[in-house]
C-alpha cells in the first residue's frame, strides 16, 4: 500500500460544476490513482467517473458529485487505491465494489468506475445476425483469464451492440468502452469503462495481448 498523504490543498464541495476548485479536485482525484483526465477544470464525464470510484473505494453514496462528505474524504484520506492484488502484473475486476484496478508489478496504477454484468437473464436479437436471439444471465465470470482477442479502433459491432476498442478475455466477455457506466451491475457480462478510459488504457498499453484479467466477488 502507498501513502501519498493528507491533501495540502483544501478540497472544497463543487457538485459538479466547473472551475478551479475542480482542478484541485481532479490533481487530488489522480494523485490518490483514481483515474481522470487532466486537471483543466472542466467537470466532464471523466470526472464524474473518478469520483464514482472513489466514493465506490470509501464506501460513500455513488451519486458521481462531490458533496461535502466526498470532499472532506478526498481532503484527509491518505493511501493510494490499491487492489486486493499485491503481486504480478494483471487487470483486477472488483465485482463486489464494481471497480477495476490496474496492477503493474504488485502496485495499483489507477482505479476505475465499472459496470459489470447485471445478473438479469436476458433475449435479444444478435445485432450481427437479427435471425438468431441471444440468451443469457448477464453474468460476469469469476475466476483468472488473459486478453485474448482485442479491437484497437473506434467502435465494433458484438453481439449484443456496439462495444469501444475491446479487450476479450473470456468467449465474448470483454473490457471495453462505453457511454454509460452507471453505479451498479448493467451490463449483459462485460466490463464496462467510460470510453475515455479505454483510450487511457490504450495510449499507455496497460492491457497488452496476454495480460491475466481477475474477477472476483
Amino acid at each position: 500500500m502507498r501513502i501519498v498523504g493528507a491533501s495540502a490543498v483544501p478540497i472544497l464541495a463543487v457538485g459538479g460544476s466547473s472551475g478551479p476548485d475542480t482542478a484541485t479536485v481532479q490533481a487530488r482525484l489522480n494523485q490518490l490513482g483514481f483515474w481522470t483526465q487532466a486537471a483543466t477544470g472542466h467537470y466532464d464525464f471523466s470526472t464524474t467517473q473518478a469520483v464514482m470510484a472513489f466514493q465506490k473505494y470509501i464506501g460513500l453514496p455513488r451519486n458521481g458529485r462531490v458533496d461535502a462528505t466526498t470532499a472532506a474524504y478526498l481532503q484527509n484520506f491518505t493511501e493510494h487505491a490499491h487492489g486486493a492484488s499485491d503481486s504480478g502484473t494483471l487487470i483486477e475486476v472488483d465485482k463486489g465494489h464494481q471497480l477495476l484496478f490496474a496492477i503493474v508489478d504488485g502496485q495499483t496504477l489507477w482505479a476505475f468506475n465499472t459496470s459489470t454484468g447485471s445478473g438479469i437473464a436476458y433475449s435479444a436479437k444478435n445485432k450481427n445476425d437479427p435471425t438468431k436471439i441471444e440468451t443469457g444471465d448477464a453474468v460476469t465470470p469469476d475466476g483468472l483469464f488473459k486478453v485474448y482477442r482485442q479491437h484497437p479502433d473506434g467502435w465494433w459491432d458484438g453481439d449484443l451492440g456496439k462495444i469501444y476498442r475491446p479487450k476479450y478475455f473470456r468467449g465474448g466477455v470483454a473490457i471495453h468502452g462505453m457511454t454509460s457506466i452507471p453505479s451498479y451491475p448493467a451490463s449483459h457480462g462485460c466490463v464496462r469503462l467510460s470510453t475515455m478510459a479505454m483510450d487511457f488504457i490504450w495510449d499507455q498499453n496497460l492491457i497488452p495481448m496476454g495480460t491475466p484479467v481477475w474477477v472476483h466477488e
